[in-house]
């Protein structure tokens, strides 16, 4: 069994580390029962670490008094036996933790993502969902699971013409192990988490995407990102309307960050009519970073095309290559739990600033966004063998709302300003919601502009103490 010599530095990294969705902190006391099911829920899920020997933070113990030196390596020994009972087995690594400053012992243990459904030796099956470990109590809900396990991964592929050193020796990934505890050779990295296949020492395809420097040059499939600026607000842009485009290239967490940077500054140089006023298209800054971050990790990489990101007058598309996966669907999305790429996942949690910090939380996270910022919802679409996110650039306000607030600084509005603000793309439907406010007595046409392109409406003197009376309350 291997031991590891840890720093004091290193002990506390682990120790003050957060319980998530690929991580827990085991006491030396735990019994070996629910070892077995924090393992079984990890590999039910997208894999995972589990350390036995350090309390977690619930105990409200400041760190130092958390290492729990278990005093002998064969009081682990029924630890390690019920991991091996379960059925089908689980694909695991140990080892064993000493610090160079104190006695004792704890064990580190490595889940992969299983490719079949484990139960514990109770028959139960768990399945890791944030920091806990939840049993699933229905056979419905088994058999999801079951029919979500599938085939193996594109991303465990092995890359014949990719020598392993142009991972290993890669400047992502010593930046990555920078900041990773324990230190680890890097190496040793890609081996523990089964990211180089150790027998023929090709690299996997996550390990390219997430540390190579040019995936594009060795993934065999498109795997970058393209962003396209449309001057348009019209579903099919014509060529004329192309304005410019990006092709963003390089590992995982590098592409995630410069598209995000990308979208910003295209959208800085963007006006559009709101309700407000002229002003720069904006977005709540969590919900581009979250659809772009799901983008990246949940795509079908052995698709061969590039994420493509398209940037119009009034929405952002982000089309992400594959359809959902197992058995998640557009009306569960937000609910379902399903990793395509759990290595890449995994591993990108692991970093000092995790793109992924909220995993499962990414497109709830986009929708609450957009609804805090007065936005509509998203819209989430399969467009042939492609997911769509929409995040429109319509209030959530009803259309009439939206016109009488900009009448409230501005003396008139014309029917291709409503359109702008309200996101409705047709000029009969916008003299509609014109006439329920006419109707309402709160505006009229401008005289001399009753007709064309240059019609507009103003306030009636009702429609001015209409406004006048919201400011007050």
């Amino acid at each position: 069994m291997k031991t590891i010599i840890i720093t004091d530095e290193e002990y506390l990294d682990y120790a003050d580390r957060d319980e998530s969705h690929f991580f827990d902190l085991k006491s030396r006391e735990i019994s070996p029962q629910k070892i077995q099911r924090a393992a079984v829920a990890f590999s039910n899920a997208d894999g995972g670490e589990i350390v036995v020997g350090i309390k977690d933070k619930k105990t409200g113990l400041p760190p130092e008094d958390r290492w729990e030196a278990i005093p002998n390596i064969e009081t682990l020994n029924d630890h390690l036996q019920v991991l091996f009972a379960v059925d089908p087995p689980l694909e695991i690594q140990y080892e064993i933790i000493k610090r160079d400053s104190c006695d004792g012992y704890a064990l580190r243990i490595l889940i992969e993502k299983g490719s079949l459904v484990c139960t514990t030796a109770d028959g139960k099956v768990y399945v890791r969902q944030g920091s806990q470990s939840l049993p699933l109590q229905s056979a419905e809900r088994i058999q999801q699971l079951t029919f979500a396990k599938g085939a193996k991964s594109y991303e465990d592929m092995c890359i014949e013409e990719c020598a392993p050193e142009q991972i290993v020796d890669s400047e992502e990934l010593a930046s990555f192990l920078l900041d990773y505890s324990p230190k680890t050779d890097p190496l040793e990295f890609v081996i523990n988490q089964n990211l180089l296949d150790y027998k023929t020492w090709h690299p996997r395809i996550a390990s390219a995407l997430l540390f190579h420097d040019i995936p594009s040059a060795v993934v065999p499939r498109k795997c970058a990102i393209k962003i396209t600026r449309y001057e348009t607000k019209e579903d099919d842009p014509e060529r004329d309307h192309l304005a410019n485009q990006y092709t963003i290239e390089g590992p995982s967490y590098k592409i995630i960050h410069e598209s995000v940077t990308k979208i910003t500054e295209i959208m800085s140089a963007i006006d559009v009519w709101t309700a407000d006023g002229r002003k720069r298209l904006e977005y709540p800054p969590e919900a581009i970073w979250e659809t772009v971050v799901n983008a990246v990790i949940h795509r079908d990489y052995s698709i061969s095309d590039d994420i493509q990101i398209l940037i119009f007058d009034d929405r952002i598309e982000i089309l992400s290559p594959g359809k959902l996966p197992g058995y998640v669907n557009v009306e569960n999305i937000l609910d379902a739990r399903f990793s395509r790429n759990p290595k890449m996942v995994r591993t990108l949690n692991r970093y000092k600033d995790p793109p992924n910090r909220d995993l499962g939380e990414g497109l709830n996270t986009t929708f609450q966004k957009m609804k805090e910022f007065g936005l509509k919802n998203p819209i989430i679409e399969e467009k042939g063998n492609y997911l769509s996110v929409i995040l429109p650039h319509a209030p959530l306000a009803a259309p009439t709302v939206a016109i009488m607030k900009f009448l409230e600084s501005h003396e008139e509005i014309t029917n291709k300003q409503a359109r702008d603000i309200t996101g409705i793309k047709s000029e009969n439907l916008m003299k509609i919601e014109f006439y329920k406010l006419r109707d309402e007595g709160h505006i009229e046409l401008v005289p001399g502009k009753t007709s064309g392109p240059r019609s507009a409406w103003h306030l009636t003197n009702k429609g001015k103490a209409y406004n006048k009376s919201k400011k007050t309350n």
